[in-house]
C-alpha cells in the first residue's frame, strides 16, 4: 500500500431496477479499497457484483448512495473513466484485428498520444507475452490469449485502478493460472489497484489481499481470508461462505470450481 487514503470509497450504494424499483440489485453497500490492493468481491451469480462494478465505472448510476474512485465523485464520469480500466464479464472483441491493432484502437479511444501509445503497446505486448503474435488476427487466439489482450486493453491508458469482472470464468485451468499470475503482477510489479469480481472461490482466495462477500445485493462481511474464516467459525473459506450467506445447499459450490479442460 502506498497511501493511507482509500483509492475507492463506497458509501451506502443501493441500486434497484424495474418500473416500481421492485428489483433490488444492491442494498446499502459500503466499503473502501486501499491503493495497491488486490480486492475481491465474492458471491454467487446474481448477487450484485457486476452491477457494483458498472456503478464504479459510471456505466450505471446508483439509485442512492455515492462513491469516490481515485478521488473523483461518480458524477465526474470522465475523470472516473480515465482512472479505471475495465475487463467486463462478457467483453466485445474485434477479432478481425491483430492484437497490436486492437490495442492501438482502444488507446485512440482514450486519446492516448500517438508516440506514447506506440511505446505503451510495445510494453504491453511484451508484458503479456504477445509479441510473437502481435500481427496475427485475434480470431486465431486461444481463450487465454484473448483474455490477455483484453486485460492489456484495460491498461492501455495506464489507469491506477483495474476492474476485472469474472476474469477466469470461461478459461481452462492452464489459462486461468496465467491470468492469476497477471493479476498478482499488476499489483506487485505495476503498482495497480486491482478490483476482482468472481463467483469462483479459488481465484479470490489465491490472489486477493482482502475480499468482501456479497449476497442478494447486500454486503455480508469483509476482511482477509483468515479473518472471514474466523468470523464464520469455520475451517476454510468454502464453509465460511455457506455459513455467512445462510446457504446449506452445496450443489452451488460446483460452480465455484475452475472449469476442467475438456479431454
Amino acid at each position: 500500500m502506498t497511501s493511507n487514503a482509500p483509492i475507492i470509497s463506497v458509501r451506502g450504494i443501493s441500486k434497484t431496477f424495474g418500473k416500481r424499483n421492485e428489483i433490488i440489485a444492491l442494498k446499502d453497500v459500503s466499503f473502501s479499497v486501499d491503493q495497491g490492493e488486490v480486492f475481491g468481491i465474492l458471491g454467487p451469480n446474481g448477487s450484485g457484483k457486476t452491477t457494483l462494478i458498472r456503478i464504479l465505472n459510471c456505466i450505471f448510476e446508483p439509485t442512492s448512495g455515492t462513491a469516490s474512485v481515485n478521488g473523483h465523485d461518480l458524477k465526474k464520469k470522465e475523470n472516473v473513466k480515465r482512472s479505471t480500466g475495465l475487463l467486463a464479464e462478457n467483453p466485445g472483441l474485434y477479432e478481425r484485428l491483430s492484437s497490436r491493432e486492437y490495442l492501438e484502437f482502444v488507446g485512440a479511444l482514450y486519446d492516448v498520444d500517438k508516440h506514447i501509445l506506440s511505446e505503451r503497446v510495445d510494453r504491453l505486448l511484451v508484458m503479456f507475452g504477445l509479441s510473437s503474435r502481435e500481427n496475427d488476427l485475434i480470431e486465431g487466439f486461444s481463450k487465454g490469449m484473448k483474455q490477455k489482450v483484453l486485460i492489456a486493453a484495460a491498461l492501455i491508458h495506464d489507469p491506477p485502478i483495474v476492474f476485472l469482472d469474472e476474469p477466469t470464468s470461461a478459461l481452462d485451468p492452464r489459462a486461468s493460472i496465467v491470468v492469476k499470475e497477471l493479476i498478482k503482477d499488476l499489483s506487485t510489479k505495476a503498482n495497480k489497484t486491482v478490483f476482482v469480481s468472481s463467483h469462483l472461490l479459488p481465484l479470490v482466495e489465491e490472489v486477493c489481499d482482502r475480499l468482501a462477500i456479497i449476497n442478494q445485493g447486500r454486503l455480508v462481511t469483509i476482511g482477509t481470508v483468515k479473518e472471514i474464516i474466523e468470523k464464520a467459525g469455520t475451517t476454510d473459506l468454502e464453509q465460511a461462505f455457506i455459513e455467512l450467506t445462510g446457504g446449506k445447499d452445496k450443489t452451488e459450490l460446483l460452480a465455484w470450481r475452475d472449469p476442467v479442460e475438456a479431454t
